[in-house]
């Protein structure tokens, strides 16, 4: 496929939630503490700080909470309502190309993202990242017109795709196709749910990560601890 002779700029949006024991992660409870939960959640954001930085993009947080932001970051407040009314809010107001991500993929190569917005082809309208539990870590919207969407705004393609469920990524890329947009698709990630997920998560890890070096530190109760290289150890 061809490319765009004349590129546009990309931004990169965090979908960020302050890491509140109690408030985050709370699947993983047990076997961890919601302290230590929470502190999982904490490690996951730092670690894609770090890959979204990485890719020398311009990022913007879209934050619910309290969430701590990097230098040459921008923030804006999240507003109220679910999930897929503060994506559609955030893709309705940010303009240009944006790439958006969450909180729950540390793994996330940022020389994946950065190829994606630096090659983002000439018939490509969207972006779409299946996460392996049937919803979606990556939505990448084109700058697109109105008339495209029969006068609709770009968050229109969010809003009212029931999120956190089975079919949550499937929907989500049906509205895409069914609007008529060109949709090309990012590798499957696997997005932190579960004690199964952050194990599997924890394989490809880099060692010297946020998350990598704080599940040295944990051990997950009778059930064993997770290691940055994805082994699970059982506890005695």
């Amino acid at each position: 496929m061809s490319t765009r002779s004349e590129k546009r700029p990309t931004t990169i949006i965090v979908m960020a939630k302050e890491c509140v024991p109690g408030r985050v992660k709370t699947r993983l409870h047990p076997p961890f503490s919601l302290t230590d939960a929470a502190r999982i959640a904490a490690a996951s954001l730092a670690d894609t700080f770090d890959a979204v930085a990485a890719t020398g993009l311009p990022v913007l947080v879209c934050a619910q909470g309290e969430v701590p932001v990097r230098p040459g970051f921008r923030s804006i407040p999240q507003v109220p309502g679910e999930l897929d009314e503060r994506i559609a809010a955030v893709v309705d107001e940010w303009t240009g190309r944006v790439l958006l991500i969450g909180m729950d993929t540390p793994q996330v190569d940022p020389r994946m993202l950065r190829g994606i917005a630096d090659d983002w082809p000439y018939d490509v309208d969207a972006w779409f990242g299946p996460a392996a539990d049937g919803g979606f870590w990556l939505l990448g919207l084109d700058e697109i017109a109105p008339r495209r969407l029969g006068g609709r705004r770009r968050g229109d393609l969010v809003r009212g795709v029931p999120m956190s469920a089975p079919d949550t990524g499937r929907r989500q890329r049906g509205r895409l196709v069914d609007a008529g947009l060109r949709v090309a698709d990012a590798p499957q990630l696997t997005d932190i749910d579960d004690l199964a997920s952050l194990r599997e998560v924890a394989a490809v890890l880099p060692a010297g990560g946020h998350l990598a070096r704080l599940l040295r530190t944990l051990t997950a109760g009778s059930v064993g601890s997770v290691s940055s290289a994805g082994s699970v150890r059982e506890a005695s």
